[in-house]
């Protein structure tokens, strides 16, 4: 039984892991539809893509028994890169300020930080909390409603009004998330450090 658990972790040719790529594929797009001919319809079109992919590879890993840890990965780096691209195309069309596109990297580049520390203490990287997919379901709203509300009229202000809503709703509880990773760290080395010295004396 253990050996096809850890087969099936190992796999990387699956459906949902397909899907995943997919979602990656579309990022690069997304980027050129924004700054390029400006096809806001499109790329949010593109967006609402990527929101149903993100919850097809879930649910297809699940249905068809094929989690594997590369799904894992791709999966949150899939979210990851979509919120990076979204801000810095939002913020080249100055449709926010560039300190939420700088803000929202930066808490990802400061859980980038903790990786060595788990990796050579013998852990993998955390699993995904809820309140990191609350905090992605919050921003990955937001930003089409922000293109939305680069305009005039009735619906756009509306856009703006509920985009910054999410957004301001999506950059605390991201930030959020990403304090409590670094805390989760923090007892996980404690807790190695403490057992060090039994295993020694064993």
């Amino acid at each position: 039984m253990a050996g096809r658990d850890d087969t099936r972790g190992a796999a990387v040719w699956t459906l949902p892991n397909a899907v995943s790529a997919l979602r990656l594929l579309g990022v690069p797009l997304f980027l050129w539809l924004v700054l390029g001919p400006e096809a806001d319809v499109l790329a949010l079109l593109l967006l609402m893509f990527s929101g149903f992919t993100d919850w097809l590879d879930g649910y297809l890993a699940r249905k068809l028994n094929q989690t594997s840890k590369l799904g894992q990965i791709l999966d949150p780096v899939a979210d990851r890169l979509y919120i990076l691209a979204v801000v810095v195309g939002l913020a080249m069309r100055d449709i926010i300020p560039w300190w939420v596109a700088l803000i929202l990297p930066a808490r990802d580049a400061f859980l980038w930080c903790l990786v060595p520390f788990l990796r050579t203490r013998g852990y993998s990287a955390l699993p995904v909390h809820f309140l990191g997919k609350a905090a992605t379901f919050n921003l990955l709203y937001a930003f089409p409603l922000l293109f939305i509300g680069d305009g005039t009229g009735t619906v756009a202000t509306l856009g703006k009004v509920f985009g910054w809503a999410f957004a301001i709703w999506g950059i605390g509880l991201y930030w959020w998330a990403g304090l409590l990773y670094a805390w989760q760290v923090r007892k996980l080395l404690a807790d190695r450090e403490r057992r060090a010295p039994d295993l020694g004396a064993g």
